[in-house]
């Protein structure tokens, strides 16, 4: 039977080329575009062979859900760190006011570290116009993860009766579309990121999600 390239066996390699050849790779996809970027391009830009791209990733395709994976990885390390910085269960959030200028805080935070960012911009100019078609190209760190981690802070504020969100995910859905996807939809280019139009945007989404999905006596 036929192996394909995607099922080829790739090697791990050497971690400092291998980190080149993704450095490589998603500055060039980013520059010129995944289409027009050759993996000669990729190996010159590198200083590796052609042969040791291949070895490493197998083929463009795999190389590029590399790029997406990695980036993620990146911007989901972000946002953990703004949920910790911000909506702990130690932090002293006891009300509906508290918790929505923590909520703000942890959105403004993560609005101005992944909106605008070359992370950001690449997971959605490489997997954007195929999620659709292609789901395996969204990055595998924020297909879910980033609501799942979302949702546990919402159950924890759920529980301690700050919030009526008995369907935690479904509400992180919610706060999402509010904030940082509203944002991103607003202005998709990164490097023309107005951090006004993000603060409007996350202090709005943030007001409509509470007045939601805040618990009422």
């Amino acid at each position: 039977m036929a192996v394909t390239a995607r099922e080829k066996t790739v090697r791990e390699g050497q971690p400092g080329k291998r980190a080149a050849i993704l450095t490589a790779a998603r500055e060039l996809f980013l520059r010129d575009g995944f289409e027009r970027t050759s993996m000669d391009a990729v190996a010159a830009q590198a200083k590796v062979s052609k042969r040791t791209v291949y070895d490493y990733y197998g083929d463009k395709e795999r190389l590029r859900v590399e790029v997406i994976d990695d980036a993620g990885e990146s911007l989901l390390r972000s946002l953990k760190r703004a949920l910790a910085k911000h909506l702990s269960d130690e932090a002293p959030i006891s009300t509906a006011d508290v918790l929505e200028q923590a909520l703000l805080a942890f959105s403004l935070e993560i609005g101005t570290t992944i909106i605008g960012s070359t992370d950001y911009a690449t997971v959605f100019a490489l997997s954007g116009k195929q999620r659709a078609e292609q789901p395996e190209l969204m990055s595998r760190q924020l297909s879910t993860a980033p609501e799942d981690a979302v949702a546990e802070r919402l159950a924890h504020f759920h529980e301690v009766g700050i919030l009526d969100a008995p369907d935690a995910r479904t509400a992180a859905d919610h706060f999402s579309a509010l904030t940082l996807l509203l944002a991103y939809n607003n202005q998709p280019d990164p490097a023309g990121v107005d951090p006004a139009d993000v603060r409007r945007t996350m202090t709005a989404g943030v007001h409509a999600f509470m007045r939601a999905y805040a618990r009422r006596s």
